[in-house]
């Protein structure tokens, strides 16, 4: 009989990878993984953690632990929001991108929130701040240290019975930007529970699309990533 393949790290993200070159890399992430380590004590242990930078690692190393073969991380998405995002293959890429993020490139995500929105489409525009912890975010007057300001836009896909489907698009890139603003707003995304909404399955956001001029050759990329879920409890359109 033969042995039993060792699982690696890799495996998590097998059929994930939208895109590769000599550049970048880009990969739909699914729900409850972490972009990127946590604060953990020591390189093995960090290396270690399941998250897509380490899976990634993995992946290009093809199991070389020697293989100083790595992605930079250019963005993140929260461990519970799944779908599209980027990676880079050196740091040159990695900091092109991060020197303006926003501006350099289109992001839309698909959401359900709470209750029944009556508008078609809409903005919010507030300046953000984290809490001392790091934890949550929340608005706050303009002028105070620390904040940034976030602008999201949005259109009304379809309602339910008690949720609606919305597309956002940000036009800043903030922490848990999407989900404070529609919190504040009264609308919380489905299931997403550090920011009121009731518990659901999981947190109905998911990175839909990704846009981008690639920085060595010029050309406009776009990637898109379909929801993998369904939410028997929302009956959740598209799939969400």
């Amino acid at each position: 009989m033969r042995p039993r393949r060792r699982e690696r790290l890799s495996d998590a993200i097998a059929g994930r990878i939208l895109y590769e070159d000599r550049d970048l890399v880009v990969v739909d992430k699914p729900s409850g993984m972490l972009t990127t380590h946590t604060r953990l004590e020591g390189r093995a242990a960090r290396e270690a953690q399941l998250t897509v930078e380490n899976c990634l690692n993995d992946y290009l190393r093809k199991g070389q632990a020697r293989s100083r073969l790595r992605v930079w991380l250019v963005h993140r998405l929260d461990r519970e929001t799944s779908g599209v995002m980027m990676f880079a293959k050196s740091e040159e890429v990695a900091e092109h991108f991060r020197a303006d993020w926003a501006k350099l490139t289109e992001k839309t995500y698909l959401a359900d929130v709470e209750g029944e929105l009556a508008e078609e489409s809409g903005e919010f525009r507030s300046f953000l701040k984290e809490d001392a912890d790091g934890y949550r975010v929340r608005s706050v007057k303009k002028g105070t240290p620390g904040a940034k300001e976030a602008v999201t836009k949005w259109r009304r896909l379809g309602v339910g019975k008690g949720f609606t489907q919305v597309e956002a698009t940000l036009v800043s890139g903030r922490k848990n930007q999407i989900r404070v603003h529609f919190a504040e707003a009264g609308h919380p995304v489905v299931g997403d529970v550090k920011y009121g909404a009731a518990r659901a399955d999981r947190l109905h956001l998911h990175s839909h699309r990704l846009a981008f001029i690639h920085p060595r050759i010029g050309k406009r990329m776009e990637f898109t990533s379909t929801p993998r879920i369904t939410s028997h409890e929302y009956g959740i359109i598209h799939h969400l």
